[in-house]
């Protein structure tokens, strides 16, 4: 028997006005499996991103999480549900603390919501976790900080440390190394791996450095005009004549007569 798909999304479509940013895609993805999503400027991947995480709504089509359809749930319930998203731009609570930014995020995942009674019972666990979590993303030195006073690379390991502080089923990172330093990258590459590791997480990834997605995915499927023009192994996805031309803007090889 097959294995069941942990998400899965079918002919899912969203128009603005007659543009189609995103064409019926229908694809699956299972546990234990990262998936790199790519495809040149305006093929539609961020926008499929938020179809399935639950910022925008479909014009048609489906996401199902573990069977359940959740086309219906907002993206805050989508959360509770499972999805973990990491956005290209930072998602922080800026005035807050880097410790507290965690401590939120851990909140959440348990749901104990802002009863103070409920947190102080959970406070030492809390701590500590937020501290763990903290040092896998190398911010432990800068807990007490502010989160808009780090520089952007710590943002975005901020944000990363949030997501595992949430624990989903499904992990989605869009381009997490962007606007980071060739120094700061490693520490956000080491975390996905590490997920990878656990073979229990779905993760998703857009990413355009080519050398990062050769690395790290299983799958590689390729978005062109919102269309999902190719599926498959990365060495032959990428060696495809129609993602060379089209992605990689390489021209395709005439046969010799």
């Amino acid at each position: 028997m097959p294995l069941q798909s942990s998400l899965e999304t079918r002919d899912l479509t969203i128009r603005f006005g007659g543009h189609v940013a995103v064409n019926a895609v229908s694809c699956a993805f299972r546990a234990g499996t990262l998936t790199a999503i790519v495809g040149p400027n305006g093929a539609g991947k961020t926008t499929y991103f938020n179809l399935i995480s639950g910022q925008l709504k479909p014009s048609a089509g489906q996401v199902f999480l573990n069977g359940a359809d959740i086309s219906g749930l907002s993206a805050s319930a989508r959360t509770h549900a499972g999805l973990g998203r990491a956005f290209q731009l930072t998602s922080l609570f800026p005035k807050l603390s880097v410790m507290e930014n965690i401590r939120l995020a851990l909140q959440s995942r348990r749901r104990l919501g802002l009863d103070l009674w409920h947190v102080w019972n959970h406070h030492k666990s809390l701590v500590e976790r937020s501290e763990q979590v903290l040092e896998a993303v190398a911010l432990l030195a800068k807990k007490d900080m502010n989160a808009a006073a780090l520089p952007h690379g710590d943002q975005r390991k901020l944000e990363v440390g949030m997501l595992m502080a949430l624990d989903p089923e499904v992990y989605m990172f869009d381009e997490p190394t962007a606007g980071m330093s060739v120094d700061e990258v490693p520490v956000i590459l080491d975390l996905i791996r590490g997920l990878k590791t656990r073979r229990d997480k779905t993760i998703l990834l857009v990413e355009h450095k080519m050398d990062v997605v050769r690395e790290l995915a299983d799958r590689i499927i390729v978005l062109h005009n919102g269309t999902l023009m190719a599926d498959g192994e990365p060495e032959s996805v990428i060696a495809s004549p129609v993602v060379q031309q089209a992605y990689l803007g390489l021209a395709p090889v005439e046969e010799s007569a």
